[in-house]
């Protein structure tokens, strides 16, 4: 169970990577399904690189959870539980809040 778990957070891993070099805004839900007129209106390496620092975060979480499962400590478990929820709020929040990413016109 734990190895699968580890198994799990590589492909998080791999995608935070990808994000935090500011590339790879296609793999980004709802921002690949926008026209390219809207897309043109966000600041796409600055989107990217925000995903990728959150990626990086529930990677670690998810990380957590296998160790609290090798080590049967069910502390581990809710500490990484709270981390990926609060992350997720975070994410959606901070994102959605006052046009964040879009461009600035001059």
């Amino acid at each position: 169970m734990e190895i699968g778990i580890l198994i799990i957070s590589v492909p998080f891993i791999i995608f935070a990577i990808i994000l935090s070099k500011g590339k790879g805004a296609s793999i980004l839900a709802g921002y690949n399904t926008k026209s390219d007129s809207e897309k043109a209106q966000y600041d796409e390496v600055a989107l990217c690189k925000f995903i990728g620092k959150i990626m990086y975060g529930l990677s670690f979480s998810i990380i957590i959870f296998a160790v609290s499962e090798m080590l049967e400590n069910q502390v581990l478990f809710i500490i990484g539980l709270i981390l990926f929820l609060t992350l997720i709020i975070f994410m959606l929040v901070y994102s959605n809040k006052r046009d964040r990413f879009k461009k600035i016109n001059d």
